[in-house]
Parts: C-alpha cells; sequence; structure tokens
C-alpha cells in the first residue's frame, strides 16, 4: 500500500489548486456556470455525474464493477439520444476505499467538477464522509454501495439508497441458520470500521431477536488482507456459522484459514460477494453463502437482467455479468428515471422530489418505492451460493454443513 501517500498528496494538492483557482478568478464556487441553468452540472446537451469509489488496492474490483454498471446504463440511454436531448456522462475518482481520500476527491466532485449528482459511492466508511459533504452542497447522494444504516435516516432527503440495508442482509443470513439449520453457534469476523461495526450490530440484533448472541467475534483492519489472528480468535470460538463482514480478499483469506482447522458454514454479505471472491476463493468457495440484494445477474427472464445483458455486450462484448455491475446498471437506470421525470427543466430539487414521491419505481420488473420516510427503494435479499465450478447459484434455503 506504498503507493496510497501519493495518491493522497496528489488529490489534496489538485483540490488546493482548484479551489486557488477559483479564488484567483473571483469565483463563488457554489456560482452556476452552466449558461444560465439552474443546477451546476448540467447544460443544453449533457447532465454530468459524478463517482467518487475505490478504482486501485484490494478492493478495486468493487469500484470498477460499479462504474461499468452505471456507464452501460448510461451508453444506454445515450444510445437512444440521450434523455430529453442530453447525454449523460460520468466522472470518476479514486479514492481506494480510505476515508481521507474520499473526502477529497468529493470535494473534487462537488466543487471543482461542478456535477450535477454524486452516484455510485463504494463502502460504508467512505460514504460516512463524503455524504455530508453532498448534503451541505445539496448534491444529490444517488445508489450509494453499502447497506450502512447511517445512510438511512429520512433527516438525509438527499440520500437515495437502491439496496437492501446491511441489518436487512444479517437478518436473512441469521433467519436461513436457524431456521433451515437449527444452528445457534454463530461467530463474527469484521472489518474494524464503520462498515464491519455496522454489520456487527446487524447480526447481534438478529440473534438478539432469537434470545441468541455471537459466540465469538473478531475483527481486523481494512485494507491490509491482515486476518490471521482475527481467525484465529473465531476458530477458538467453535462456531458452527461464521458470518463475515468484510472485503473479499479479507473474506478469502479468512476462509482459507479457518478451513484448515474448522468446517462451519460461512456466509458474507454482498459487499464482499461478487467476482472478485469466487475468483479468490478458488476450490475454498464450494459452499460458501452470500446475500445479494439484487436478482440473480445470469436470470434473463427477468426483463430488467435481460436488458442488462444485452447493453452490456453492446458496450462491451467482453465484459461479464455480475452482481456489482447490475446494481450499478440499476443505479444508472435510477438516475434516468429522475431525469425523465423532471424533462427539459432538469434541477436537484425535481430530480430529488421525483425520486422519492413518484411510489413504484418499476425497472423493468425490479421494483423501489420511497417516501417522505423511507429513502430506500428496495428491500429485497436474495441468497446465493458459491459452487464447486466457481459460479453462483440463487438458492432460496441453506442447504447444511459442510
Amino acid at each position: 500500500m506504498k503507493f496510497l501517500p501519493l495518491v493522497q498528496l496528489t488529490v489534496a494538492a489538485a483540490l488546493l489548486v482548484a479551489v486557488a483557482g477559483m479564488a484567483c478568478a473571483g469565483a463563488d464556487p457554489a456560482a452556476s456556470t452552466d449558461g444560465g441553468l439552474s443546477s451546476p452540472g448540467v447544460t443544453d446537451d449533457q447532465v454530468l455525474f459524478g463517482q467518487s469509489a475505490v478504482f486501485s488496492g484490494p478492493s478495486r474490483e468493487l469500484g470498477r464493477e460499479m462504474r461499468l454498471g452505471i456507464k452501460v446504463a448510461f451508453y444506454e440511454a445515450n444510445q437512444s439520444g440521450g434523455v430529453h436531448g442530453r447525454q449523460l456522462k460520468l466522472k470518476t475518482l479514486d479514492d481506494s476505499y480510505e476515508t481521507e481520500y474520499a473526502f477529497h476527491t468529493t470535494k473534487l466532485l462537488i466543487e471543482k467538477d461542478r456535477v450535477f449528482a454524486l452516484i455510485g459511492a463504494v463502502g460504508t466508511p467512505t460514504s460516512r464522509v463524503a455524504s455530508p459533504l453532498a448534503h451541505d452542497a445539496g448534491v444529490p447522494f444517488l445508489a450509494p454501495f453499502t447497506g450502512a444504516e447511517f445512510l438511512r435516516d429520512p433527516a438525509l432527503d438527499n440520500v437515495v439508497n437502491v439496496r437492501a440495508s446491511y441489518y436487512q442482509e444479517t437478518e436473512e443470513m441469521v433467519g436461513r441458520l436457524t431456521e433451515d439449520l437449527g444452528i445457534t453457534r454463530v461467530a463474527v469476523l469484521y472489518q474494524d470500521d464503520a462498515f464491519g461495526a455496522d454489520g456487527l450490530e446487524g447480526v447481534r440484533r438478529a440473534l438478539a431477536s432469537r434470545g441468541l448472541e455471537p459466540v465469538g467475534a473478531s475483527h481486523y483492519q481494512r485494507n491490509s488482507g491482515a486476518v490471521r489472528r482475527a481467525t484465529s480468535e473465531i476458530v477458538a470460538s467453535n462456531p458452527e456459522a461464521v458470518i463475515i463482514i468484510g472485503a473479499s480478499d479479507s473474506v478469502a483469506t479468512t476462509i482459507e484459514f479457518a478451513r484448515k482447522d474448522i468446517d462451519p458454514v460461512f456466509l458474507t454479505v454482498s459487499f464482499g460477494g461478487g467476482k472478485a471472491l469466487a475468483k479468490a476463493l478458488g476450490r475454498d468457495g464450494d459452499g460458501v453463502y452470500v446475500t445479494q440484494v439484487v436478482p440473480f445477474p445470469q436470470d434473463v427472464g427477468i426483463p430488467v437482467v435481460a436488458r442488462y445483458h444485452a447493453a452490456l455486450s453492446s458496450y462491451n462484448p467482453n465484459a461479464e455479468p455480475g452482481y456489482v455491475s447490475l446494481e450499478g446498471y440499476l443505479a444508472g437506470r435510477l438516475a434516468i428515471f429522475g431525469l425523465e421525470a423532471c424533462g427539459r427543466d432538469l434541477s436537484r430539487e425535481c430530480f430529488i422530489d421525483a425520486l422519492h414521491t413518484t411510489g413504484v419505481i418499476d425497472l423493468d420488473g425490479f421494483q423501489l418505492q420511497y417516501g417522505p420516510d423511507d429513502n430506500q427503494g428496495s428491500d429485497r435479499v436474495f441468497l446465493s451460493m458459491i459452487g464447486a465450478d466457481g459460479k453462483y447459484r440463487q438458492v432460496e434455503k441453506l442447504a447444511g454443513a459442510k
């Protein structure tokens, strides 16, 4: 991770140059420079969105896949003439899944690039520093790739979540463990930050509602991959099941180490699951369960998945469908819905209001619904399992401990 200080210095320097440039020119960072239109990022022929996400380091595939899905949705719309005559553009900056960099990259997108909205942020700790910046600037914060509970606060009127929360994912895990298999000894290994703490609390709540508590809990440092000590503590608790709240590389390493001594049921949340996890696990992936928050990306019987496949193939014939890029595609489609609802007279206020007050938003079979005190569109949690061939399968129940 020796490259990180250089990334930080580069981002910070760029921000200082941008702010200094506006000051020297006598410009007001909040003033519109879009030809008289009311919202930054909007011109006669374009709407600019911004994405601060992880594009380098251990979790880079999450950011790359989210970006891919958003771009596929935008490409699909642009090929049909855009939205009300405007082409959709996406500006991305790498925050390396680190909070300090996310703060700077988000400020750059808001103050220098003057994006219309932020879309597809990746991660709980990074969203925790980015979302207040967006809120204070009145910038829509759309479809972050996190199930963090703090983003479900109805007071965050600029936030529009697509996915179910981590509390809902962990409730599904504990429900399936106790009901399908009669398992009561559950341990939790979690990332030591806001993401891991949120997942841990979700597991504790789900267990407590059943008169249970974790038999063991241990943590590791974000972006480090150093999970051996934490895994040893989990092994010592002799669990029947282990729920891992972490990124894919750490999930894979934990399972590899733990299976040398114990053979419980392993489960992880959507953030840790995806193509990167299956690839990292290899043969160790057989029987690992992952809760997902979007439909099975190979089920073209679902209209939105079929459209996603067609658009993905047109945009990049070599790209493989996956859960994360499908979520990015849904995020892009939701953004397009909001733009379409506002017509040519586009503003951030109209965009947010359209998403929050429309009622049911049907994205070709994947339905979202918001309300005055509900900024989360979907409550659905899907259960998937990695097979011996390294491929995901959607399942209804846990098949049994290995």
